[in-house]
């Protein structure tokens, strides 16, 4: 039986967040609180590939196992970066034309703890979104996030400046 991964991506896409949730369970046998749609797709149909053709098989498990237990893994943050001390005299500021905001410009990630639980906002050009949901401000996140409402550039820590 051969798995027609076209097709079933387009089945999933038609369902909605909590349908794919359920569908994510049924194929995985876990349960999600998942809202990204794009990564609910990809798992399932992932997985049902897996179910259908065959997952890894033992030897690459034992390998990536094998791999994992010899990673060297940094316990320390790496150490500060120094400047010269003429690196005032080799620094040049260039206007970008991009006015001065408050809003971190597109692309940006922005995270942070709360209780427990890392939340991770992508700026968009429309907004901001968060678990596959588009927000139009930070401070909408935040309510989201904690059920009151909160400054989103404080909720996120944005307002603070760094000391030195």
């Amino acid at each position: 039986m051969k798995l027609n991964v076209a097709k079933e991506v387009a089945r999933l896409q038609k369902m909605t967040c909590g349908e794919l949730r359920g569908q994510f369970a049924t194929v995985t046998g876990e349960t999600t609180n998942a809202k990204n749609r794009k990564w609910l797709v990809r798992r399932i149909v992932w997985r049902m590939q897996a179910n259908v053709e065959g997952g890894l098989s033992a030897d690459t498990i034992n390998r990536i196992r094998e791999l994992a237990d010899g990673a060297d893994l940094r316990v320390t943050s790496p150490a500060a970066r120094r400047l010269s001390s003429d690196a005032d005299k080799r620094t040049r500021v260039l206007p970008t034309g991009v006015q001065s905001s408050t809003t971190p410009l597109p692309g940006t990630l922005i995270t942070r703890v709360y209780k427990g639980r890392e939340i991770r906002v992508r700026v968009t050009g429309n907004g901001f979104e968060f678990e596959g949901e588009l927000f139009g401000s930070l401070s909408a996140v935040a309510k989201h996030v904690t059920g009151s409402h909160w400054s989103g550039n404080r909720f996120f820590k944005l307002d603070q400046q760094e000391s030195k």
